[in-house]
């Protein structure tokens, strides 16, 4: 190696910016809550149907203009079928939601195909759900690690993972930003997202505990993450590229979907060096964790 970067020589400095960010997270969490959308508390959905291609841009802004701040709207089938979701249960929203739209443009009539109301008892068990789901995840993850690696490794990938999440639901909660089943799903993306990275790593330093034989646990750590280095800054910016243009041009419907995207993998890169590494050093790990135990040979003591 030529050069190796001593990211282990500002650990407690990050792991100071580590707990900031996490407590403020937390705060976030408990104290604004998150901001459910329809897929959790209920609603009313609404299909429209066009004679011509409807604008997406167009109709958003027409309802809002009429009042319909909290509308979400989005492609459905075919280019003249748009899906609308919003707050309420009233059974006329659909034809109020209509006549707002035929106002706004006459040249292209509308006519409202179905209304449903989704009730938040459905809402209720998307939540736990999606939640449960998320503790597997994380349960899984545990055990593959400890059966792929050592304890140690698990534990270190289990915090660095509660970490992206936390961050991420964090700020999407002090921003108040949707959380629906879409940002559900770039949560639990999120999750693979980050391991992938912290097994690299990992896999690069138990690589070297065999190849640098007099090095510190310290000294391999910083070989072994500055050898990934490369590959954790291609992977990462050419994700982040894709999820900046997702963000841009992905409309609102997939606007909350990116913004978790987004934030979860700078933490996942962050949390690989500086929280997974961190907590192997704590831990202590060293070569003899790394060998396997010795299975005595059994004696025939029969006669």
């Amino acid at each position: 190696m030529k050069t190796t970067i001593n990211f282990m020589g500002i650990r407690n400095l990050a792991f100071a910016f580590t707990m900031l960010l996490t407590a403020i997270a937390l705060f976030s969490c408990f104290h604004k809550g998150l901001n459910y959308g329809l897929d959790f508390t209920g609603g009313t959905l609404i299909e429209l149907t066009y004679e011509r291609p409807a604008d997406l841009a167009k109709v958003r802004e027409e309802l809002f203009g009429a009042g319909y701040k909290e509308a979400v709207v989005q492609s459905f089938g075919a280019t003249t079928d748009l899906l609308v979701r919003m707050p309420g249960d009233d059974p006329q929203l659909g034809a109020q939601v209509a006549d707002a739209l035929r106002k706004a443009q006459a040249d292209n009539p509308v006519t409202v195909k179905r209304v449903e109301f989704v009730g938040p008892q459905v809402g209720e068990e998307l939540r736990d759900q999606g939640g449960i789901g998320m503790l597997l995840a994380l349960g899984g993850v545990l055990v593959y690690l400890a059966f792929r690696f050592q304890w140690k490794f698990a534990v270190g990938a289990i915090v660095s993972l509660i970490h992206d999440v936390i961050v991420t639901v964090g700020i999407l909660s002090f921003f108040q930003i949707t959380f629906d089943l879409t940002v559900l799903a770039a949560v639990l993306a999120i999750i693979g997202y980050s391991l992938n990275d912290t097994i690299v790593v990992f896999d690069r330093v138990r690589e070297n505990f065999r190849l640098l034989r007099k090095a510190s646990l310290i000294e391999n750590i910083n070989i072994s993450t500055t050898q990934t280095l490369l590959r954790t800054m291609a992977t990462s910016i050419s994700t982040l590229l894709a999820i900046v243009a997702l963000w841009i041009f992905g409309g609102d419907s997939l606007h909350g979907f990116s913004v978790a995207l987004f934030i979860g993998v700078l933490a996942g890169t962050y949390s690989s060096i500086y929280i997974a590494n961190v907590v192997l050093i704590w831990l202590n790990l060293t070569t003899e964790d790394l060998i396997p135990p010795v299975v005595a040979d059994k004696v025939d003591d029969r006669p």
